[in-house]
């Protein structure tokens, strides 16, 4: 298949097509013209990357996953390090609703007065919930690290 038809496929432009195979996610099996081709099998490819962007995996990681034949090594602790990174997200998430949803019908004359506004509050200052991006914040929190730690 050229280029164009595997976009016309995937739904993904040849812009990023061409940036994937850059990236050593996809692989072309030559030129027709001026057009790549590539084995059908791309499409699954194209798949599990959108699978994997969509789980939050970086392009590094799914690079890393899928093999240099194309068939997906993946690695598993991976898989179980990312469903926990969910669940994590999900219950900050959930706390953020759940106390905004209060905050919204709160009968306290003022929200600065609203003890569960307050404490969510305090959790925004903190960088418990949103704001600060755990990756590159400098106030990295440590506890879990420790939790991880004393359960094994």
């Amino acid at each position: 298949m050229d280029i164009s038809e595997v976009a016309n496929r995937s739904g993904v432009p040849a812009s990023t097509l061409r940036f994937y195979e850059e990236k050593g996610l996809i692989i072309s099996v030559g030129r027709r013209g001026l057009r790549r081709q590539f084995n059908a099998n791309v499409l699954e490819q194209l798949a599990l990357i959108a699978l994997g962007r969509s789980a939050g995996f970086s392009l590094n990681e799914i690079a890393r996953m899928l093999g240099s034949d194309g068939r997906p090594q993946i690695d598993r602790q991976l898989l179980m390090d990312k469903a926990e990174e969910l669940d994590s997200s999900i219950r900050k998430l959930s706390a953020m609703r759940d106390s905004l949803r209060h905050a919204a019908v709160c009968s306290a004359p003022s929200h600065m007065e609203c003890p569960t506004f307050r404490r969510l509050l305090g959790l925004a200052a903190s960088g418990v919930i949103g704001g600060h991006d755990e990756k590159t914040s400098p106030r990295k929190r440590q506890p879990n690290k420790a939790l991880h730690r004393t359960s094994r």
